[in-house]
């Protein structure tokens, strides 16, 4: 997802993740994108509150297998 620098800590507070979020700087300062492995079964809600603090351009794609 993509999220305005300003907005990174509302937007991790959301955030489950197994270790930690990925979260790699983009060519616009202001901006970062961000990445997490997530059970599907709280996609559907997670991605509202996402967007209601201020991340955009969410992408969901199904994972093969994750070994922990």
């Amino acid at each position: 997802m993509n999220v305005p620098r300003a907005k990174l800590d509302a937007v991790i507070e959301k955030l489950p993740a197994l270790h930690t979020p990925t979260v790699s700087n983009q060519l616009d300062d202001d901006w970062v994108a961000v990445e997490i492995i997530t059970d599907e079964k709280i996609v559907r809600d997670l991605i509202p509150q996402l967007k209601k603090v201020g991340a955009s351009g969410l992408i969901e794609y199904p994972l093969n297998k994750v070994i922990y």
